[in-house]
């Protein structure tokens, strides 16, 4: 018995299907000084939250444990990196925000464009009946961002955005980030737990007492969270890129069409050709050198 992903498949590729004379030509693209933002509510919400707090845990850290210990030498190297890591986080996310995750022309599903493919017999392409487009091998259709997204993994609220092929490597920097600020968080909380027990604890910190407990007790519940959240979360996505296979066709277990690929070469289609620093920036777009080009026509 087929799934129910196969039989979709089937419905789409039958011609009578297309119907191209429904499709109206695709508005024309000008992607010169245009922003990429989905103007979704829960993900515009969850993408406050997550600035909040960012900047939330960086007040404590700084202000409420570092300030206020006599070794600059400590303060000052855990505040440059903890600041860093903060500082390349939010970066990660607003490119997983604000890139366009691989969207398919809206609309293209025309008649001129179908006589373009130049089908031969045999030949088929799936078109997609709720953005009436014709959609590439691996592409699928994002009800949130109501448009077909190619290599689409997953849509992320915390992103407000799709999770593709254009920015996937800002969303694994991302979660890689926020799981190693979380993780020293939690170390300074844990040293500076033990540095008040040792000290007066009106010394240890320029807030009350009960105002410095609770806000390292909201930080740790918060770096322990947000630690497992993203190191799942993480491991996940670098399993899907070494594996070639998307979340959603992991999902749907979908048949394998496309060729397979050493896991260090999907690494490097992700992330960019050849290996370098550049891998860990988010300012640093990647050369996906020789990736695949989509097909149409299958």
């Amino acid at each position: 018995m087929k799934s129910p992903a196969h039989r979709t498949r089937d419905i789409e590729r039958q011609p009578g299907y297309l119907r191209p004379e429904h499709c109206a030509p695709p508005p024309p693209r000008n992607s010169h000084g245009t922003m990429w933002f989905i103007r979704d509510g829960c993900g515009i919400v969850c993408g406050i939250i997550t600035w909040f707090l960012v900047l939330y845990a960086e007040f404590v850290v700084v202000f409420v444990m570092l300030l206020p210990v006599k070794n600059v030498a400590y303060s000052l190297f855990n505040g440059l990196l903890f600041n860093g890591l903060a500082f390349l986080a939010l970066a990660s996310h607003a490119r997983a925000m604000c890139t366009d995750p691989g969207a398919v022309p809206k609309g293209n599903a025309t008649k001129e464009f179908i006589e373009s493919l130049q089908l031969k017999p045999g030949q088929v392409v799936y078109k997609c009946p709720k953005c009436c487009s014709i959609k590439p091998d691996r592409a699928h259709h994002c009800s949130v961002c109501k448009r077909c997204i190619k290599k689409m993994d997953h849509h992320c609220p915390w992103v407000n955005n799709c999770v593709g092929e254009n920015n996937q490597k800002y969303f694994v920097l991302f979660t890689m980030y926020i799981a190693l600020i979380s993780f020293h968080a939690l170390l300074l909380a844990a040293f500076h737990f033990m540095f008040c027990f040792e000290e007066d604890w009106a010394k240890c910190s320029n807030f009350s007492p009960p105002a410095t407990v609770i806000l390292l007790i909201l930080l740790c519940f918060e770096g322990l969270l947000f630690l497992i959240f993203t190191a799942v979360m993480f491991g996940t996505q670098v399993h899907s890129i070494c594996s070639d296979e998307t979340g959603i066709e992991q999902l749907k277990k979908e048949e394998r069409r496309w060729a397979k690929k050493s896991k260090w070469m999907n690494m490097k289609v992700v992330f960019g050709h050849p290996l370098s620093v550049s891998w860990l920036s988010p300012f640093s777009t990647p050369d996906h050198g020789k990736a695949d080009v989509y097909q149409y026509i299958v």
